[in-house]
C-alpha cells in the first residue's frame, strides 16, 4: 500500500516576527536626537515637515515603533498622513536598543518630561501640534497642554489617567521597578505589562498580537531604563484640572481644564474608570469620551475604528484631511449625547 509522503512531515519550529509594516517605519522616518535640559530626546519624523504637526508619545514598556508604527502604517491612515507630519517622541532611554542610562542619571519627572516637549517644538520650529498619546504618554501630553495651551491645537488621549497613583498601582509598579533593576525582565513584570496594555484574557481576542508584545518585553526593552520611567510615572502628581461649574464668577475655564481633548478607550481596558474620571474633569463643550468596543489596546486591536474617529475629530477641528481608504467595511459614529459620550460601532 503506498505511503502518503505528507505523513512524515513535522512542523518543528514556528517563529513569530513583527509585520513588515512595523519595520518600514524605521526606514521611512528621519531620526533625530533633540537636546533638552534633562538630556537628549529621541524623535522620529514621519511625513512632510511643511504640513501640520502631530506629536505622539508612547506608554510604559513601549517606544514609538511598538506603540504607533502599526497604526500610522495602517493602509486607511495613508490618505490622512498626506496632510500631516508626525513627530514620534520617545521617552529617555526607551528607544529600541537604548544603552543603559548612567547610575547617576536622574530621570525626569512627569512634569519635566512634559517640559521637554517645548524643546522638541522649538528644535523643529513648530508653533502648534496635535497631541496623540497613550497611557503614560497621554498623561505627559495632558500636562504639556495644560501648561502650554497655545502650543496644542487638539488632543487625542487614550487611556489617560489624570489622578496620582493609588496604593495598589503604586505597590505593583514599585515591585516591578525593583525587579527590573535587580533581576531584569521577570515573568511577573511581563504579566503586569500585558495586563496594563491588554487587560484580562487578551489571548482570546488576538493570540498572535499578544505573543508579539510578550517577545518585545522580553527582548526589546532595557529593564533598568524602564524601571526609571515607571518610577517617574507612579510618583506623578494630580493634573489639577477641573470642570468649571457654569456661571461660576471670577473663573476662566481655560485655566481650570484642557481645551480640546478626546479621550477614547477600549471597553476591555483596565483603565476605563480612570478615563471616566478624567472625562468628568473636562469641559463637555469641547471634549468627547469614546468607547471602542471589543478591545483594550485600541491602536492594535481596532485600528480601523480609531482611524475613522481620528479623521472625523480632525475634520471637526477644522483640519483638512484626506479620505481614508476603506477595507471592505463601513464605519459609523453614534451621535454625541449630553454626557459627551461617543460609541463607535461597525456595520
Amino acid at each position: 500500500m503506498p505511503i502518503d509522503p505528507m505523513d512524515d512531515i513535522e512542523l518543528r519550529s514556528v517563529q513569530l516576527q513583527f509585520p513588515n509594516a512595523r519595520g518600514s517605519i524605521l526606514e521611512a522616518c528621519e531620526q533625530r536626537r533633540v537636546p533638552t535640559d534633562k538630556g537628549d530626546v529621541h524623535v522620529a519624523i514621519q511625513g512632510d515637515n511643511t504640513k501640520p504637526a502631530i506629536l505622539t508619545y508612547h506608554d510604559l514598556g513601549l517606544n514609538y515603533v511598538t506603540s504607533f508604527a502599526g497604526f500610522f502604517n495602517f493602509p486607511p491612515m495613508r490618505g490622512l498622513l498626506e496632510n500631516f507630519c508626525v513627530y514620534h517622541v520617545t521617552a529617555p532611554g526607551q528607544e529600541e536598543g537604548a544603552p543603559t542610562l548612567p547610575e547617576d542619571y536622574i530621570y525626569p519627572t512627569m512634569d519635566e518630561l512634559a517640559a521637554q516637549l517645548v524643546y522638541v517644538m522649538s528644535h523643529f520650529g513648530l508653533k502648534s501640534v496635535i497631541g496623540f498619546g497613550v497611557g503614560a504618554g497621554a498623561n505627559i501630553l495632558a500636562r504639556f497642554a495644560h501648561s502650554n495651551p497655545d502650543k496644542v491645537g487638539a488632543l487625542v488621549l487614550i487611556n489617560c489617567v489624570s489622578t496620582q497613583s493609588g496604593w495598589i498601582e503604586w505597590g505593583y509598579q514599585s515591585f516591578n521597578a525593583r525587579f527590573l533593576r535587580t533581576k531584569g525582565m521577570t515573568q511577573s513584570v511581563i504579566d503586569y505589562l500585558m495586563w496594563h496594555h491588554f487587560g484580562r484574557n487578551p489571548e482570546e481576542r488576538n493570540h498572535d498580537l499578544v505573543q508579539m508584545y510578550k517577545q518585545h518585553f522580553e527582548r526589546g526593552v532595557n529593564p533598568t531604563n524602564l524601571a526609571m520611567f515607571i518610577n517617574s510615572y507612579i510618583h506623578r502628581n494630580d493634573l489639577n484640572i477641573t470642570r468649571t461649574p457654569p456661571g461660576t464668577p471670577g473663573t476662566q475655564p481655560s485655566l481650570c481644564t484642557l481645551k480640546m481633548p478626546v479621550i477614547n478607550t477600549g471597553a476591555l481596558s483596565p483603565h476605563v474608570d480612570d478615563t471616566v474620571t478624567f472625562n468628568g474633569r473636562l469641559d463637555p463643550t469641547n471634549s468627547s469620551w469614546m468607547k471602542i468596543s471589543d478591545c483594550a489596546m485600541v491602536l492594535e486591536e481596532q485600528p480601523a475604528k480609531l482611524a475613522e474617529a481620528f479623521r472625523l475629530f480632525l475634520q471637526g477641528e477644522g483640519y483638512a484631511v484626506g479620505t481614508l481608504q476603506k477595507l471592505g467595511r463601513k464605519y459609523s459614529t453614534a451621535s454625541q449625547n449630553s454626557s459627551n459620550h461617543i460609541e463607535l460601532t461597525v456595520q
